[in-house]
């Protein structure tokens, strides 16, 4: 009755098509109902795989062969990252993009950059803050120079915004916590903005890292690594203009903002050149043993991490001071519309 016509309207009906990746639709697997002829066919498919897979590397061994015989050396392939497979972005910013480099020597970060303007940091929290938190505001002070903490108690953040731009400071920095870890950092830029909210992760204390080291009161030198977008850019110079850009090299210590796939690593560290001997080993026949030959200087790169290491996520950019009401964006990262690729990155 009614179960043999649904029976007979469904052997009748469209299947969807269920391919594998770069398998033609005839010989995907998938498609056969019949188990034994399907595993005889996935079994052909995987020897051929594998078969193709060592002719690849027979034919590799081959030319690498061929080429050291005639003295040369093969090309080394790139290997296929995310990063550079990334989406191409319309706001990518070439190095001869003067367009760029002039809204940049006008915009709100010049004057530091040009060291017209020294920063100066009031660093505050939410309102009742943890004792954990007070611990990564004392590496913060020593990490960042000109940094005061000041206690938030019951005031909103605007009244702190104009109380530290009558202060002369030129930055406000505020810290969010959860589970008592610092989880959220609000940075404004007095008095007129931009104000920009980061995301906290990963935060770990100088104390808690392995063989750190102690800062001095050598001013550090900046590293803004991988902002290639207008935005990436934007955001790098913010971040830059909390430290003055006049460093003490004789201090040997550097801030690095490295961006990797839209997060920045914030790392401290001190770092020293070392001069070392080695000795090249001489090309010995079968019959005679020579001495070895002259010794070699050459210059070995040692680096002590200071602290404290976090990373930074960007939630939003607004344009001028803080004003989450009637405030102007100029950029929020909203998940569900910008997160569609893993290839995608907006910094």
């Amino acid at each position: 009755g009614q179960a043999e016509v649904r029976a007979r309207h469904w052997r009748s009906s469209p299947r969807p098509e269920v391919t594998m990746p770069g398998v033609p639709a005839r010989l995907d697997p998938s498609s056969i109902r019949n188990k034994a002829k399907r595993t005889k066919v996935y079994s052909k498919l995987k020897a051929a795989k594998k078969k193709e897979k060592q002719d690849r590397r027979a034919s590799n061994k081959r030319a690498a062969e061929h080429a050291a015989a005639l003295g040369e050396e093969l090309p080394k392939k790139k290997p296929r990252t995310i990063e550079n497979t990334r989406i191409d972005d319309p706001t990518f910013v070439k190095a001869d993009d003067l367009e760029v480099f002039g809204d940049e020597a006008t915009d709100e970060f010049a004057q530091i950059f040009s060291n017209t303007e020294t920063p100066k940091i009031m660093i505050t929290t939410r309102p009742r803050p943890s004792k954990e938190l007070f611990k990564f505001i004392s590496d913060l002070m020593q990490l960042i120079p000109k940094a005061y903490y000041y206690p938030r108690k019951g005031f909103d953040v605007k009244k702190i915004c104009s109380f530290a731009s009558s202060k002369n400071f030129t930055h406000l920095v505020v810290l969010g916590e959860k589970a008592k870890t610092c989880n959220g950092m609000l940075v404004s830029r007095l008095p007129e903005g931009p104000t920009a909210f980061f995301k906290v992760s990963n935060v770990q204390l100088g104390c808690d890292i392995e063989h750190h080291g102690s800062k001095t009161s050598h001013c550090p030198e900046i590293l803004l690594n991988n902002f290639h977008t207008r935005l990436g850019r934007r955001v790098g110079r913010f971040l830059g203009s909390l430290f003055p850009h006049d460093p003490d090299f004789t201090g040997r210590q550097a801030v690095t903002f490295h961006n990797q796939r839209d997060y920045i690593f914030v790392r401290h560290h001190r770092y020293i050149f070392d001069e070392v001997e080695s000795q090249e080993e001489p090309k010995a026949s079968k019959k005679t043993k020579s001495a070895p030959e002259k010794t070699k200087e050459r210059v070995k790169a040692r680096l002590q991490e200071l602290g404290p290491r976090f990373t930074l996520k960007l939630r939003w950019l607004q344009q001028g001071s803080f004003d989450t009401l009637y405030g102007e964006y100029e950029w929020i990262h909203r998940r569900g519309e910008m997160d569609t690729s893993r290839r995608k990155f907006h910094l």
